[in-house]
């Protein structure tokens, strides 16, 4: 052996090593501030409203005002045969002890029902600010006081306790979310690989990769302001764990292949990464380009999603296409026991299950290719069925005392509403505006509140219930009647999300289908194949939207939807779902140029790669699918959305109608590309060369 293969030898020995060395640097360094991430995540109302909306800067304003945010509650006593004399003093006296402790600003006044039922009283304290933990504590102090016995009921609700209940949730995510989400993806590995061994590493570059995207969102929250909510480090979680196990599952798939025909591992790595590096690369380029346009929404819960998904997506395509193969090299082949391939042997054969579907779509294609075009438009029209926005009360799975207490106020004041406006106006024109509002036909009464910076707060109660018609109207003709001021509150609030959300799409949809459109493009070198890919992607959210509108309020019995849930169930689904169709046709694509004729290349695509879609679509929605465990309606309609999605897209879409519309389309698939093009005809190949007789020596 020369010193020259030696040294080759030896440097290949060395990269793996090198490159487990660095992502061990990494960690290093980003270790403290992924322990950091949990202490600049907020949910406050102010991180997921509109950024532009009147109600967010009323929140931004009276954050401002003397004694900073308000947190506002109402204690509600409640007794169905009427309250009691005992009853009254009962809440008098721990109405007191909790004005006693010297965090309530005013002196809280009770408001009897006409029907004697019910007691409330509205209370407030500057206390907290805008510290969620002191805000939490402070509600649950007040809960720990205002308790109830003998057939007396007590709640603490109001906008204070409706975000501490709705923080607990949010809590949650971060422990159950990612151990469930783990503990669903190792079970699926180990029924996928069917080995002791093999599992265990693509799980761990997953959990590598998602404690790197825990320092980077740090770090982009300390750089550029970034917002760090519940929801947005829930859906980054799953997205390392989703799309990082699926180029996992892709690029092992590949290394096994070549394994077979490569006797070193390091070499046949080469080799997998060469082949299915770009499909991985453009993968992931995708879902970064898509989730990047949600940078232009107006909604700060979206746009902050966009940099805390990308994060996660470009985390999980550095640890699957660095440290992955690293472990896997130096693991060598004993890692895929009991199964591991040997140089030189031959996979056996067997007629899967996507030979089968292939055939079938091969033999009728056409015919294929209508009834699932028919079957994902008759889904789509469960639209139609989809509740409306979701209200406050019904956005939890489970009522929290906070909505508990909503539903006693709404059954025994349905006279008035038992929730403020709050109107933020100039103090220069505070009589003038306080004067409009108390004129105002939908208003039951308004009185003053704080000053300071040139603002006045202004207290407003509309005759209406919370969130009914009559109480939206009200706002909405205030908005347009008071000039130079400013609406908010909790009804305001959802009015803007609804309008934001219908803002947003019309801006957002058409950046996600072109980012995602050139891509695709450039990987494919072709026009029709893209355009196809994005037709589909976007009958399967169409699809998936129309089944959750069929399950939504008869299955699940939700009241509602999140009015952000069709903008973000596209954004993901268009950029997933693209994978699974990069994955099949740059396969076809390479296939196609090795010289196969377009039939034959579409369907020995489908039974090379079925196999691993399938696994990476039962992956990545069954991550999904763990938001269906979350408390929140929001995320429960999300999960569920994406996840029947992703199934339609694996089992359905890219198994029999792309390959169908390959199939039926032939060389005009790849159209304008030179593929799309016949291949010239060699004379060489039609005519073998003649043998010259032997001549005759004389």
């Amino acid at each position: 052996m020369g010193p020259g293969k030696t040294t080759t030898r030896t440097r290949r020995r060395a990269v793996p090593w090198v490159l487990l060395g660095l992502w061990v640097a990494v960690l290093a360094l980003t270790s403290p501030f992924a322990s950091k991430l949990s202490d600049v995540q907020h949910d406050r109302a102010v991180d997921y409203l509109p950024a532009s909306a009147d109600s967010t800067q009323v929140a931004k304003i009276q954050e401002q005002l003397p004694g900073g945010e308000t947190t506002e509650l109402v204690l509600v006593y409640h007794r169905d045969g009427g309250l009691t004399t005992a009853d009254r003093e009962t809440a008098a006296r721990q109405v007191e002890e909790i004005a006693g402790a010297g965090q309530l600003t005013g002196t809280p006044k009770g408001v009897p029902s006409e029907d004697g039922t019910t007691l409330m009283y509205p209370v407030a304290s500057n206390e907290p600010g805008i510290d969620e933990k002191l805000r939490d504590e402070f509600v649950n102090d007040v809960r720990d006081v205002a308790q109830g016995d003998g057939g007396l009921s007590v709640e603490v609700g109001g906008p204070g306790a409706l975000a501490t209940d709705a923080s607990e949730v949010y809590e949650s995510l971060d422990g159950p979310l990612l151990y469930t989400t783990v503990g669903v993806v190792a079970i699926l590995l180990i029924l996928i690989y069917r080995s002791p061994l093999l599992w265990l590493v693509p799980l761990a570059v997953a959990g590598v990769a998602n404690y790197l995207s825990m320092g980077v969102a740090y770090g982009l929250n300390s750089a550029f302001g970034t917002t760090i909510s519940g929801q947005s480090t829930g859906i980054m979680t799953i997205l390392v764990f989703g799309a990082g196990t699926d180029y996992a599952l892709l690029l092992i798939a590949r290394y096994r292949e070549e394994l077979r025909r490569i006797e070193r591992p390091y070499d046949a790595m080469r080799a997998a990464l060469r082949g299915c590096g770009p499909a991985v690369l453009a993968s992931s380029g995708t879902v970064a380009a898509g989730l990047l346009c949600l940078l232009a929404a107006d909604l700060n819960s979206s746009r902050g999603m966009g940099p805390l998904g990308t994060v996660g997506v470009l985390c999980a395509l550095l640890a699957m296409l660095t440290l992955l193969p690293a472990l896997l090299v130096l693991l060598g082949r004993r890692v895929f026991w009991p199964m591991a391939p040997a140089f030189g042997s031959r996979p056996k054969e067997r007629r899967s299950l996507f030979t089968a579907m292939g055939g079938s779509a091969g033999r009728r294609p056409l015919a294929v290719l209508a009834g699932g075009v028919v079957l994902l438009g008759a889904l789509a029209t469960g639209m139609l069925n989809l509740p409306g926005a979701v209200k406050q009360e019904d956005s939890f799975v489970d009522k929290p005392e906070a909505v508990v207490a909503m539903e006693t106020l709404a059954a025994a004041y349905p006279e008035r509403s038992t929730q403020p406006i709050n109107v933020i106006t100039p103090s220069g024109q505070v009589d003038e505006t306080l004067a409009a509002v108390r004129d105002h036909d939908g208003v039951a009464g308004a009185e003053r509140g704080r000053s300071g910076d040139g603002w006045t707060e202004i207290s407003v109660i509309a005759k209406d219930p919370p969130q009914s018609a009559g109480e939206t109207a009200t706002i909405e003709s205030l908005r347009s009647e008071l000039d130079g001021s400013y609406l908010g509150g909790p009804s305001a609030e959802q009015i803007d999300l609804k309008d934001t959300n219908a803002s947003d799409i019309k801006v957002v949809v058409p950046l996600v289908l072109g980012s995602v459109l050139l891509i695709l493009i450039a990987l494919l070198r072709s026009l029709v194949a893209p355009l196809l890919l994005v037709a589909a992607v976007v009958a399967v959210w169409g699809a998936a939207l129309g089944i959750g509108g069929l399950v939504f309020g008869p299955v699940f019995g939700f009241e509602g939807t999140d009015p952000g849930l069709g903008l973000l169930s596209f954004v993901f689904l268009v950029a997933l779902g693209v994978d699974y169709g990069i994955f099949l046709m740059h396969r076809m694509r390479e296939e196609s140029l090795s010289g196969k004729e377009p039939v034959a290349a579409a369907l020995t695509a489908l039974r090379t790669t079925g196999g691993v879609i399938a696994s990476a679509g039962l992956v990545l929605a069954a991550t999904f699918a763990v938001l269906l465990n979350m408390g929140l309606v929001q995320l429960v309609e999300l999960g569920f959305v994406i996840s029947v999605g992703v199934l339609l897209d694996t089992f359905l879409v890219r198994t029999y109608l792309v390959t169908s519309a390959s199939v039926a389309l032939r060389r005009k698939m790849w159209w304008p590309g030179r593929l799309s093009r016949e291949p010239e005809p060699d004379p060489s190949a039609q005519e073998p060369p003649r043998q010259q007789e032997p001549v005759a020596v004389p």
